[in-house]
């Protein structure tokens, strides 16, 4: 099990807590954490990822065992210690502003 974090817009979409976990298959990537998380929480899609590219949405980072992982490539495997679920992948809605 993979633990994820949502951020409170999120949350109140998909109707959960703060952490979910999602069963996913090895190898534990970007994407099929992502993939995953959008199986169990449909009303996601589109949410954290475009609809048709599949491609990060822009206000939208990744941290994986406190590392942003947001530009690295939705398939490379991420960190052990996020597979086995002791840290969790954290998605985060980036702030901006002037």
């Amino acid at each position: 099990m993979v633990r994820v974090v949502l951020p409170h817009h999120l949350q109140t979409l998909a109707k959960c807590g703060r952490e979910v976990a999602v069963d996913v298959r090895d190898p534990v990537t970007q994407r099929t954490v992502l993939d995953a998380l959008e199986a169990r929480y449909p009303m996601l899609r589109g949410t954290v990822r475009e609809h048709v590219t599949l491609k990060r949405r822009p206000r939208v980072r990744f941290f994986a065992a406190g590392e942003d992982v947001s530009h690295e490539s939705p398939d490379a495997v991420l960190p052990a210690s996020i597979a086995s679920g002791a840290e969790a992948f954290m998605i985060v809605g980036a702030i901006s502003g002037g």
